[in-house]
């Protein structure tokens, strides 16, 4: 044991060391040059549970981990929530409390070759099983996958069209138990060194044969795709919602005559419903007749025809709505929606949470917006759910498109990683995909993920136009779906099996006592007198 090992025996010491080590790998998401380091920054975590004295000590650096993990992945909600992000973080990062138990039962001590080999598996496993859960919506959803920082990586983005996210995650995770493994295993154990290694060449095997023989979507044509970034707009609620408007519609003026097939507006771009404000719709029309295309805006509004507050992708076309609309399906927990309002509908008084529900949608929409263009919208933080853009994908969408509003997070990272959510869509379905918000960053991806042109930043305001490449055909992604989060759930329904198995052959084969138990007999007293 080193002298850091054991400094480390202390709990509190341990913990101040976790949470830090568990906040490592989000520093590979915001900088694109800085890839390289999630497939070492779950190192330090995984050598800290590997030598924590017991099980429950190395579920407790699992915990402590994965709070500091979520808090660095949402910190930027921290003006909106406030000690709320706080509370979220801790009560997320338990789940990875489980996965700090399995990093101490197969690499603690001196790991066996067999050890190493089944860590290799199952702990990349493990994390992918706690993405998932992490993933429900109710949860707050799949953002700061760890597969997510590898959105700028060319053969990452083409293992993505084989697996998606979740293929990425379980490599990026298989890459750091094996570092670990190296560093922590000296020269003389051989077999683990060697196990470590070989899973290392699998990997880069297996990898690069995907790399090379995983179909590419076949370009067939392109159409101009039309952003619109109005910025940052100054003023009360009223009074900033037409300047936006107006400046949505000043801008979307100087596109006639550029031949765009398609305009995107950003969420909440119109800020009242179009049934009620025909005035509105018809300046939108107006619009589209002068730039010849449809233009797709998004409303934030209470309903004329239904009660409640929906937040929806409206195409308009030069003979008004076209009547293609799509409701927003996944609303952001505390954003938009208070989960169990009754119980935690005091997160209002502590931070921005939403002071009404909005409604939900029911059904994905794809969309024919002329010119023979079929696309599919998503809304906000939707672009994080790999499961909806691949049904779009599957029901025909030849053009992904995302509308977005980051305008309380300006000054974070969150705009930037939100847009490069949009990079790793296209690649797992091989549709281009355009993420158009209201204050940047916007952005456009090919179908391979590549980035098209550059981003609108978060202090751009115009109107940019893209050549998209169209592409026809399917990505094993699309055609069999999560097969990693699958295949990791058999994994770990083995190992439970696995482990029940052995704890009822350990208490079979437990040698019986030596001698029978004592027995104390409790006689009754004897009065005096008797």
């Amino acid at each position: 044991m080193t002298r850091f090992d054991r400094w480390l025996t202390s709990p509190w010491r341990r913990a101040i060391v976790a949470a830090p080590a568990g906040a490592l790998p989000v520093f590979a998401f915001p900088a694109p040059s800085w890839w390289w380091f999630a497939y070492v920054a779950l190192v330090p975590w995984i050598l800290l549970a590997r030598t924590a004295p017991t099980g429950k000590r190395a579920a407790y650096d699992g915990w402590f981990g994965g709070l500091g993990f979520m808090l660095a992945v949402h910190h930027w909600l921290l003006p909106s929530l406030n000690v709320f992000t706080v509370v979220i973080a801790g009560l997320l990062g338990t789940l990875w409390a489980p996965w700090g138990w399995l990093v101490r039962r197969f690499l603690g001590g001196v790991p066996s070759a067999g050890q190493v080999g089944a860590a290799l598996v199952v702990l990349p496993s493990s994390w992918l099983g706690v993405e998932l859960v992490r993933s429900w919506q109710g949860l707050g959803g799949p953002w700061g996958l760890l597969g997510s920082s590898q959105w700028q990586v060319t053969p990452a983005l083409r293992l993505a069209s084989v697996g998606g996210v979740w293929l990425l995650s379980f490599l990026v995770v298989a890459v750091n138990v094996a570092v670990a493994v190296l560093m922590a295993v000296r020269r003389s154990r051989r077999p683990a060194v060697a196990t470590a290694v070989t899973g290392l060449v699998a990997t880069a095997a297996a990898t690069s044969a995907a790399w090379v023989w995983s179909p590419r979507p076949d370009t067939d044509g392109q159409v101009r795709v039309a952003v619109v970034q109005p910025g940052v707009m100054g003023g009360g609620a009223g009074a900033g919602a037409e300047k936006r408007f107006a400046r949505e519609e000043a801008l979307t003026r100087t596109l006639a005559g550029r031949h765009v097939g398609l305009v995107v507006w950003g969420e909440s771009s119109v800020g009242v419903d179009l049934a009620g404000r025909p005035d509105l719709a018809d300046r939108i029309t107006a619009l589209s007749r002068e730039t010849g295309a449809d233009i797709l805006v998004n409303v934030d509004a209470r309903r004329s025809d239904r009660p409640g507050i929906y937040k929806s992708s409206v195409l308009v076309g030069p003979h008004g709505p076209t009547g293609a609309r799509y409701d927003k399906m996944r609303l952001v927990p505390f954003g938009e929606y208070i989960p169990a309002r009754s119980l935690l509908g005091w997160a209002t008084s502590v931070g921005k949470a939403a002071g009404e529900d909005r409604r939900r949608g029911t059904e994905q929409v794809v969309m024919d917006a002329g010119h023979g263009l079929r696309v599919g919208p998503m809304i906000c933080f939707e672009t994080a759910f790999p499961d909806m853009s691949r049904h779009l994908a599957q029901d025909g969408a030849e053009v992904l498109l995302a509308q977005s509003s980051t305008s309380s997070f300006q000054d974070s990272w969150a705009p930037e990683q939100h847009a490069s959510l949009a990079a790793l869509r296209a690649a797992e379905t091989g549709r281009p995909m355009v993420h158009a918000t209201l204050t940047g960053v916007s952005a456009v991806y090919g179908p391979s993920g590549e980035r098209l042109g550059s981003w609108l930043g978060t202090d751009a305001s115009e109107a940019a136009v893209y050549e998209v490449p169209l592409a026809r055909g399917v990505t094993p992604y699309v055609r069999f779906g999560d097969w990693p989060v699958h295949g990791a759930l058999l994994v770990l329904a083995a190992l439970c099996a696995t482990e029940g198995v052995r704890a009822l052959r350990l208490r079979r084969t437990a040698p019986g006592p030596l001698a029978p138990p004592a027995r104390t007999v409790h006689e009754s007293p004897v009065r005096p007198g008797r």
